[in-house]
């Protein structure tokens, strides 16, 4: 199905639904990404609730979101099954994320904590001094890799820098050079199949110790690798 057909699709099914379930939805808009799961091969993610920033004393009835349907990823999806059913996919996506938009709304601390990754997030991004540990906030996707918006974070504790690294994306097995540097680090990867939208950042970082409570961290050094993939 094309995009500007899904689209309408898409809006059509959102007029379906109640009035009542869509309080606080800011918007029900269709994105043109392909979003794979970080895990698992042939599993991409559909669509989701993405939590807008709340006023600083707002409560949960202030809290809004903003429903994202990926139209990538169904694409995917279709080319991988025959039978996929473009309108009850949409149906079952759609439903699922307004579901996971009531649930935000009863959260807020959560949604607060969120709202500080993604500011700490910007700042990476921008090369500014961020918390190492600001992606442990985000969202949990699966053991070990947390997401904030677009950028995935796979997480790595280590006691000491090693030359190469291992690490699994979307079914695939991978390896990459380490360059030499201090801890905590933020490797941006490039070079795997079927990629995040956004950043893929493996972080590398030691085991908390009761020392660390009594001097200053060492701040995180951003690079970025090549990654190879494992035969």
């Amino acid at each position: 199905m094309r995009f500007d057909d899904f689209e309408r699709l898409v809006r059509r099914l959102a007029d379906e639904v109640p009035a009542e379930f869509l309080v606080g939805v800011a918007d029900v808009e269709v994105s043109r990404k392909t979003l794979p799961h970080p895990a698992r091969a042939e599993v991409y993610t559909l669509g989701e609730c993405i939590p807008l920033p709340a006023e600083a004393d707002g409560g949960p009835a202030g809290i809004q979101s903003r429903v994202v349907l990926y139209h990538g990823s169904f694409l995917a999806l279709a080319d991988l099954d025959e039978d996929f059913d473009w309108r009850e996919e949409a149906w079952e996506t759609l439903t699922h994320e307004l579901r996971h938009h009531l649930e935000w709304r009863a959260r807020t601390p959560d949604l607060e904590a969120f709202d500080r990754a993604a500011e700490q997030n910007f700042a990476r991004g921008d090369g500014e001094p961020f918390d190492p540990v600001f992606y442990l906030a985000g969202e949990a996707v699966v053991e070990g890799v947390y997401r904030i918006d677009d950028d995935f974070f796979l997480d790595r504790v280590v006691d000491r820098r090693p030359p190469e690294v291992a690490f699994e994306w979307h079914g695939a097995g991978y390896t990459a050079i380490v360059p030499e540097s201090s801890l905590p680090l933020f490797l941006t990867v490039t070079g795997v199949s079927d990629p995040p939208p956004g950043d893929l950042v493996l972080v590398l970082r030691r085991p908390a110790r009761l020392l660390d409570l009594f001097r200053d961290a060492t701040p995180p050094v951003s690079a970025e690798v090549l990654a190879r993939r494992r035969s």
